[in-house]
């Protein structure tokens, strides 16, 4: 059988069977469901001796992987299927996918934007009231019973009218910001660029962004260029009276200093809703009352996850059809 590049191999006519999907790793339920019943897509093992079986007998035929976020199609896998044309994958973040092998052997790659980004905000806005205003430990401070005990629960920190700086101002950024304004915050703002007819105001780096500012929300996106952006430097400008927010992936910020930090009180407080190692949490952050921790629900909701699911499969549907995506990423 002859071997071709994904760019070659997008200009053959034959239809797309089956056999020549495959699902890695979990997905959402619906698109499970559709790309069984539907597509009869094959099923990736999530280890051993079956999954080295299936690659033997179908990885050379495999041309569209479809995978969640979380797992992507990493650099082992995607060289096991030299003929793979697309990855369509479930959610806005594609850091798990080697999308830099993706780009040289001209995979293309989808990505779901645009339907999760008012209930990702949603939840920023949530974590950035809940981490203030220590609604978080308030309420345990009432199960308890330490309220009728007749303690006094400790003050927190104003919400409205803060300086807030957000580290990558794209749509959700875009999103979180709009609804701080609503708090009467002044919003500033960190990018790879100043981007044109924006009014927020700019900082050339996310250290003068932190230094500025009295909360930082981290929207930027994942990868290996944001690895540990928010590093040692940045926390330390963030400072003792500041707050950080993460809805973005937890590769972003160096979680140990950001966990020093928080005990040393070299920062107030956190609200995070992802992590470096998920589900997996540093020990030490669940001993913390001055941290917010959520197992990653930006987009859970039942609206928003239903219409990501249905731009998965229309991708898929849409590649297989006319060897196009909608949502490809840039």
């Amino acid at each position: 059988m002859p071997t071709y590049t994904s760019a070659q191999a997008r200009e053959q006519s034959t239809p797309i069977t089956g056999e020549q999907i495959l699902r890695v790793g979990p997905v959402n339920p619906t698109v499970a469901e559709s790309l069984k019943s539907e597509f009869a897509s094959l099923v990736l093992p999530d280890s051993g001796p079956e999954r080295e079986a299936l690659i033997a007998s179908h990885g050379q035929n495999i041309r569209v992987a479809v995978c969640s976020g979380r797992i992507g199609v990493d650099s082992e896998l995607m060289a096991q299927l030299p003929n793979l044309e697309a990855i369509i994958n479930f959610g806005v973040g594609y850091d798990a996918t080697d999308t830099k092998q993706a780009s040289e052997r001209g995979i293309v790659v989808s990505n779901t934007p645009d339907v999760l980004n008012d209930c990702v905000a949603d939840t920023a806005l949530g974590l950035y009231l809940s981490t203030l205003r220590s609604l978080g430990a308030a309420e345990r401070f009432v199960r308890s019973g330490s309220w009728a005990a007749g303690q006094n629960f400790p003050l927190a920190t104003r919400a409205s009218g803060k300086k807030v700086g957000i580290l990558g101002l794209g749509r959700i950024g875009q999103a979180i910001a709009t609804r701080l304004e609503a708090f009467g915050c002044e919003i500033h703002y960190h990018n790879r660029n100043q981007k044109p007819g924006v009014n927020y105001q700019y900082h050339s780096s996310a250290v003068d962004l932190a230094a500025e500012t009295d909360v930082l929300i981290v929207a930027a996106a994942g990868g290996p260029q944001s690895a540990k952006l928010v590093n040692q430097e940045v926390l330390a400008a963030v400072g003792p009276q500041g707050f950080v927010i993460n809805i973005a992936r937890g590769t972003v910020i160096d979680e140990q200093t950001l966990v020093e930090a928080l005990r040393s009180g070299g920062i107030a407080g956190a609200g995070l809703d992802v992590f470096e190692k998920e589900p997996h949490i540093p020990a030490e952050l669940l001993e913390l009352d001055n941290v917010v921790l959520l197992p990653h629900l930006g987009s859970g909701t039942h609206e928003t996850r239903a219409d990501m699911a249905s731009l998965t499969l229309n991708n898929l549907r849409t590649y297989l059809e006319k060897r196009e995506l909608i949502t490809p990423i840039s």
